[in-house]
């Protein structure tokens, strides 16, 4: 796996992992993943000692909002990427002694059908993950904890009680498009709890001591 750039978010332990492929006359070759690059002092240091030990795919028809999930015993970082289409990633801060605690960010991952690059989306532990899809899309993600379903909850993508501020702002109002009913949204995702009624939640208290500064 060849690194080309580890870029911070707005929400710094959020991270775009770009990669090389290889693109001749018939297409290209690309490694996507290997764990000694990405766990290397090059790579993701909050990664290293967890790994991959779930790997998801999913697909969803555009207008479909998923999320925010999150989960605990074991947490769960993610790399997430698009193999078709185009998803808007949706990122909320839960960490509760964290300065970007109730802060969301969405980040805009289309697929790379062409070019010399691709890139990983890194979601750490300690943050509610969602995705709305503006295609036909298919996407992918390596997970470093196993699914707890004892250990997990959900935020609404909807809530009043969101920070949007470090939201880039096209990015923002696409999401909004959708709000007023044009979104699929499973009937569990959108009663999701707002963030005041999660913080409230004794449960909240598995996301204090995850931020590092």
């Amino acid at each position: 796996m060849k690194i080309i750039s580890i870029r911070e978010l707005p929400i710094p332990a959020v991270k775009i992992v770009r990669f090389a492929r290889f693109a001749d006359g018939r297409g290209y070759f690309t490694e996507p993943y290997r764990h000694g690059d990405l766990a290397g002092p090059a790579g993701l240091a909050d990664f290293a000692a967890a790994g991959v030990v779930q790997a998801n795919e999913s697909r969803s028809r555009p207008g479909v909002i998923r999320g925010l999930h999150f989960q605990w015993n074991p947490f769960m970082g993610k790399l997430v990427r698009t193999l078709d289409g185009r998803m808007l990633d949706l990122i909320l801060d839960i960490r509760k002694d964290s300065p970007s605690l109730g802060k969301i960010i969405a980040v805009d991952m289309p697929a790379r059908e062409e070019g010399n690059w691709d890139e990983w989306l890194w979601i750490p532990p300690g943050f509610a993950h969602g995705n709305l899809f503006l295609a036909d899309t298919r996407i992918e993600y390596l997970c470093t904890g196993e699914y707890s379903p004892g250990c997990e909850a959900g935020i609404s993508p909807f809530a009043e009680d969101l920070d949007w501020s470090l939201a880039d702002p096209e990015a923002r109002e696409c999401f909004r498009e959708y709000v007023g009913g044009k979104a699929i949204i499973s009937e569990k995702d959108a009663k999701g709890l707002s963030l005041g009624q999660w913080l409230a939640d004794p449960r909240s208290k598995e996301f204090s001591g995850l931020w590092r500064g």
